[in-house]
């Protein structure tokens, strides 16, 4: 099982071999084209001259660190926000995991403790929590006991409602006609 989204093939190989590129490219999927956020971590890792490092990023000076993430393209619409709150993660990564991205999600027991490892970091509402709970059982097999459950809608088998159901074009159609709908019925309901 692996990530496989509509971009650059580089880019998705880094998704798939550094759980801090994924958990970065979650962070960074807000406000901004999901193909850009899930992007950014391999335009990083170009700058930077290597994979991201959580040790390396969560020490980084502040000012130059921003300074990578506006470099043109900047890497989000917000660069300075996010740099910050990706070197937030960071160093959260290191006092609590040891620096080890992965183990967010490796030694959680349960769906319900995963989603609540998920839903402690940076950036992480409740609803991008469960998002990202489902974008790890259906794409890379992490199903520990109840993920389903805790992922809520967006565990369903056959939903298009994330990044977690999106692996070519066509499912990312499906994925934004579903929020397009979503976004109709709110505004339809806040008119009411």
């Amino acid at each position: 099982m692996t990530v496989s989204l509509p971009i650059a093939p580089e880019a998705n190989a880094l998704l798939n071999r550094s759980p801090l590129a994924l958990l970065m490219a979650m962070l960074l999927d807000q406000q901004v084209p999901l193909e850009r956020a899930f992007s950014a971590p391999a335009d990083l890792a170009r700058r930077l001259g290597h994979d991201p490092d959580v040790e390396e990023l969560a020490g980084y000076d502040p000012d130059a660190l921003v300074a990578v993430f506006s470099q043109r393209p900047a890497l989000h619409r917000f660069p300075k926000a996010m740099a910050a709150r990706v070197q937030t993660l960071c160093r959260l990564l290191l006092q609590h995991y040891d620096g080890d991205a992965e183990r967010v999600w490796a030694d959680a027991g349960t769906g319900r403790e995963l989603l609540e490892r998920v839903g402690a970091l940076p950036g992480f509402g409740e609803q991008k929590a469960k998002i990202f709970v489902a974008l790890l059982g259906k794409r890379l097999g992490v199903r520990p006991e109840g993920w389903r459950e805790a992922a809520g809608p967006y565990g369903e088998d056959a939903a298009h409602r994330s990044i977690a159901d999106i692996v070519d074009e066509d499912s990312l159609g499906k994925v934004r006609s579903h929020k397009q709908q979503m976004k109709a019925a709110a505004k339809a309901k806040n008119k009411a």
